[in-house]
């Protein structure tokens, strides 16, 4: 039984999926991308979480680009047009945050540079709600998030439409209590309102969960095919996130994004294969990630809804 009759079959998907063929033009897209990576090794700078933040750098390095990692406004913002992308996480908060992401979301807007938002733990806090909520008026290229923090970031930006009875849980902490089935229309919704706001009006929203999903607000595309030893190590999110501004620096965000997720879903496979625990698992994927060939990532699981 193949890979998509397993998921239309089983509870992870309430929605009819098809694999997407080996000749499609978006796994050409994909292969093409992750060989720019390679060739241009591309700038990515982050303002990302400090308890990650050596995973976030090394990620990005072992994908083949390049990282720049501060938390003063003036040093993001004064880079912010010589990097490809900018990847901003807002896991761990420090008293100075709030006005500084605003004043870095506002210079990203207004000189129209590409930026991914991991918006960590959404709907807890008051601080990190009113930074969130904050980005609407300047939103990013790509959110890359799980489910339960999609669901809260579009409650927060009122996205919902009038008669939606859509329910979700609520957050709990930085993990997701909520399925990625439940997040599809949040996530599209997400997507197209940032494609409104996009200079390009492209964008892409990214949830990851046992099945990620990615799309543009158009297409739905879902990525099975991920390691579980992933929700085992500090930062395996952030990480991605930072790799997918990596992939967004020489792609557009659609591609991007699933780049990014297929080559994390084929690299964490291989680091389970060769790794005894978290400890082990965190030094082989980043192997993987350097050793992971644009014609493996291309050819990853990619069903499309």
């Amino acid at each position: 039984m193949s890979t998509v009759d397993n998921l239309n079959n089983s509870n992870e998907s309430s929605v009819s999926l098809r694999e997407v063929g080996a000749d499609d033009p978006i796994r050409e897209q994909i292969r093409q991308v992750a060989t720019a990576v390679r060739e241009q090794t591309p700038l990515a700078q982050s303002f990302t979480n400090f308890v990650t933040i050596n995973l976030v750098a090394n990620a990005q390095l072992a994908a083949g680009g390049t990282a720049a990692m501060s938390f003063l406004p003036n040093d993001i913002t004064s880079l912010a047009e010589q990097c490809g992308a900018t990847y901003i996480n807002v896991g761990t908060l420090l008293p100075f945050y709030r006005d500084a992401l605003q004043e870095i979301s506002e210079h990203l807007s207004r000189h129209q540079c590409q930026w991914v938002l991991d918006p960590v733990a959404a709907g807890i806090g008051v601080a990190r709600t009113e930074i969130l909520k904050g980005f609407k008026d300047y939103p990013p290229t790509i959110v890359r998030s799980n489910a339960s923090e999609a669901l809260a970031l579009h409650d927060m930006w009122d996205l919902a439409e009038e008669d939606s009875s859509e329910e979700h849980q609520g957050p709990a902490g930085v993990e997701s209590v909520d399925s990625v089935d439940q997040a599809i229309g949040a996530a599209k919704d997400i997507a197209n309102y940032l494609a409104q706001h996009s200079p390009t009006h492209t964008a892409a929203v990214a949830v990851s969960g046992a099945v990620d999903l990615v799309t543009d607000g158009k297409r739905v595309f879902r990525l099975p095919g991920g390691s579980a030893m992933m929700t085992k190590i500090t930062g395996a999110g952030c990480s991605l996130g930072g790799v997918t501004a990596t992939y967004l620096a020489v792609a557009d965000p659609l591609v991007a994004a699933l780049s990014a997720s297929m080559l994390y879903n084929v690299a964490s496979q291989i680091a389970q294969r060769h790794s005894h625990g978290p400890g082990s698992f965190q030094v082989e994927f980043l192997d993987a990630l350097w050793n992971v060939t644009p014609e493996e990532i291309a050819a990853a699981p990619l069903l499309l809804a």
